[in-house]
C-alpha cells in the first residue's frame, strides 16, 4: 500500500437518523491522524480495508451506499459488543 492509499472514514448514526452518514474522511497522513484523534477520545476504531476503499469516495454528510449496509452493520455491532464489556 502506498503511503497515500491509507484511508479512514468516520461514521456516525444518530438515534432519530435512517442511515448512518459519513461523518468525516481523510487519506494518508491525515487518516493516520484522524484515527489517532479517535483513539485519544475513546471512538472505537474498526479496521475495514474493503468499507474504507468504498467508503472514502462517498461525499461528507452523505448516507451510506446501500452495498456497505450489511458491512457497517457488522462495525456498528462490534462497536456495541466492545461497549458492553467498558
Amino acid at each position: 500500500m502506498k503511503k497515500n492509499d491509507f484511508k479512514a472514514v468516520a461514521l456516525k448514526y444518530p438515534k432519530d437518523a435512517n442511515l448512518p452518514f459519513i461523518s468525516a474522511k481523510a487519506k494518508g497522513e491525515l487518516a493516520k491522524k484522524l484515527i489517532e484523534i479517535a483513539e485519544k477520545q475513546k471512538i472505537p476504531v474498526v479496521k475495514d480495508i474493503t468499507a474504507a476503499n468504498i467508503l472514502s469516495v462517498q461525499e461528507i454528510g452523505s448516507a451510506i451506499p446501500e452495498n456497505t449496509w450489511e458491512i457497517v452493520a457488522k462495525i456498528f455491532a462490534a462497536v456495541v459488543e466492545c461497549d458492553k464489556k467498558l
